[in-house]
């Protein structure tokens, strides 16, 4: 056998030995790069249309800017004019808060609550078409909240609307209070109900019938099922709902826009739309001190998503 002939082999048993570049990833990278095709049209859409925003918003908190000109950084004189109890815009920022905090006090429990008894009625086995039904809270959930808006509007105008003729009232109900608050929580229920809903019910439908004929031997009742066989059994579907609703809440803008326009005397003026008044309104625009009161609310937010997540967690290891 000639000399050239080993060489050949030799270097052909070493390249088949040699292990390649990719061998030598570790094995999440190599998954990681593997999955990078498919989300890279997502991460493209999410840093442009909300990394990069949200970034650019931060900065803005921090200069005088009017849309037009180049920001000029200020430092922290926004935030300070904010907690300035003698400037008006700490009256703006806390009234715009203040009426914001009211709608996630009353509304989550109501997006959270209403859904689950409904789910739970629906999940009875004696019901018939509960999937209809089901169809019915969702559908609104798909029409937008302008449009939502308008149709409502119209259920409760003082002059031709079928509450006041069907009760025989005579109330404004979008420009006196408690009623124009009423008139935003039917819109936000009636809308935002569905999706809510479909999980509660996906998720009860999860739970094993064993578990309740257990109970219903120990002697537990109805109610006694649902609070110690079914709330404990969809705990991580309450915890995710429970978070996103309150997320959204906060972000309250449409509803109060659309029926009451911030009215009677900015008794509905949530504080989104203080933010947007503040940076689009008529008058000059003041965009540092609208991020300001953004960057604020997202703290707030954040502060309250972390501890529902704490207390919702520490239940679940229980």
């Amino acid at each position: 056998m000639s000399t050239s002939t080993t060489a050949r082999r030799e270097a052909r048993t070493r390249t088949r030995r040699a292990p390649s570049s990719s061998r030598r990833l570790p094995q999440g990278l190599r998954a990681w790069l593997r999955a990078l095709p498919f989300m890279g049209p997502h991460l493209v859409l999410f840093a442009v249309f909300g990394l990069i925003p949200a970034v650019f918003g931060i900065y803005v908190a921090f200069t005088q800017w009017n849309l037009v000109g180049d920001p000029e950084f200020i430092g922290l004189d926004n935030f300070r004019v904010l907690f300035d109890t003698d400037h008006a815009f700490h009256r703006i920022f806390i009234n715009g808060l203040w009426n914001t905090i009211l709608f996630v006090i009353i509304g989550v429990p109501l997006l959270i609550g209403v859904p689950l008894v409904l789910a739970v009625l629906l999940s009875r086995k004696d019901l018939r078409a509960a999937n209809v039904f089901q169809g019915i809270f969702f559908v609104p959930g798909l029409i937008s909240v302008s449009a939502g808006a308008i149709a409502w509007n119209l259920v409760f105008n003082r002059e031709f609307g079928p509450v006041n003729h069907y009760l025989g009232t005579d109330i404004s109900f979008t420009t006196t209070q408690p009623w124009a608050w009423g008139t935003i929580f039917v819109l936000t229920i009636w809308a935002g109900i569905g999706g809510n809903l479909i999980i509660y019910r996906s998720a009860i439908s999860a739970v094993p019938q064993e578990l309740y004929e257990v109970a219903s031997i120990d002697g537990a009742g109805a109610a006694r099922s649902f609070i110690n066989v079914t709330l404990p059994s969809i705990r991580l579907p309450l915890l995710y709902t429970t978070v996103m609703t309150t997320t959204a809440s906060f972000n309250v803008f449409a509803q109060p826009l659309m029926l009451t326009n911030g009215g009677p005397a900015d008794s509905t003026t949530v504080l989104m739309m203080e933010v947007r008044d503040l940076a689009f309104g008529g008058g000059p625009s003041i965009a540092g001190v609208a991020s300001a009161m953004a960057v604020l609310l997202g703290l707030v937010l954040m502060a309250i998503s972390a501890i529902q997540f704490f207390i919702m967690y520490r239940r679940t290891d229980v």
